[in-house]
C-alpha cells in the first residue's frame, strides 16, 4: 500500500512514482534468492594457473607457486 503523506500529487505524478517503485521491485525479484554471485576476476585461481607449467630445471620447484 502506498500512502501520500505530504502534498497533492496529480494522477500523472502518482502513476510515474508507482511505475518507478514497481520497476525496482521487479528488478529486485529478477535475481532468485540464493543465486551465486559472480566472482571477481582478482580472486579467480585460474588467472594464476593460466600461465602454464614452469620449465624443468634445477630450481623449477621454486617457481611452482609464485607466478611470473
Amino acid at each position: 500500500m502506498i500512502k501520500v503523506v505530504r502534498g497533492n500529487p496529480t494522477p500523472e505524478e502518482l502513476a510515474a512514482a508507482l511505475a518507478v517503485v514497481r520497476a525496482r521491485a521487479a528488478a529486485a525479484s529478477a535475481v532468485p534468492p540464493g543465486a551465486p554471485t559472480p566472482r571477481d576476476s582478482w580472486s579467480d585461481p585460474s588467472r594464476i594457473a593460466a600461465r602454464g607449467v614452469p620449465r624443468p630445471g634445477p630450481v623449477s620447484w621454486t617457481r611452482t607457486y609464485w607466478p611470473g
